[in-house]
């Protein structure tokens, strides 16, 4: 159990690679016109059908802060301090200390660069090491191993599937469900795996 108020003092998170900036007007301004004017293939790959105006974007960038049962950031690439994405614990379970993850990146361009599983990593570290929570879960489509694989990196598990959960250009395709949980997390960090190379 933890919390429901766990992300009330929400931290920057700092690695090698990436910097994560707790999400808020300011933090947010850059991600405004990727969500605007986001990436088909990045729209594709997260399942995204909603279209986002400048004014949602930036409404929704001021109200993260307001809201202590998820924690949202913005990835920042520490070489040159771009914005090349964003990522959130959401849907937080306090009774059974579970939440759900999301990550996106802005285009495909930063893509390849390791900047999700830098970030991922540190979001785990941050959810099992400081807020407490027991199990963190996400759905990733059938169509991107290129995620499936920075996730498992990360010590994500595969543990079901949500049959034809999205319906896109005319096809139905399936979520594949993974979780991680917090003895599986610290085992991982003993060994010395991805999990620790956040920063």
């Amino acid at each position: 159990m933890v919390p429901a108020d766990v992300f009330r003092d929400q931290p920057v998170l700092t690695g090698d690679l990436v910097e994560l900036r707790p999400l808020d007007a300011v933090s947010g301004a850059p991600l405004v016109a990727s969500l605007v004017d986001m990436d088909p293939e990045v729209r594709r790959l997260t399942g995204t059908h909603r279209r986002f105006t400048r004014e949602v974007a930036q409404e929704w960038n001021r109200t993260r802060p307001d809201h202590h049962d998820r924690a949202d950031w913005v990835i920042v690439e520490r070489a040159g301090g771009t914005a090349v994405g964003d990522c959130a614990l959401i849907g937080l379970d306090p009774d059974n200390a579970s939440v759900g993850y999301r990550i996106a990146l802005t285009g495909l361009g930063h893509a390849g660069k390791g900047y999700g599983t830098a970030a991922t990593d540190l979001v785990l570290e941050y959810a099992f090491t400081v807020a407490g929570l027991h199990r963190v879960a996400l759905e990733v489509f059938d169509f991107n191993p290129r995620a499936r694989r920075s996730y498992e990196k990360s010590g994500f598990v595969r543990e079901g599937v949500w049959r034809q959960a999205l319906h896109w250009d005319g096809e139905w395709h399936d979520a594949v469900l993974m979780s991680v949980l917090a003895h599986e997390y610290a085992a991982l960090r003993a060994g010395g795996g991805s999990a620790a190379g956040g920063r």
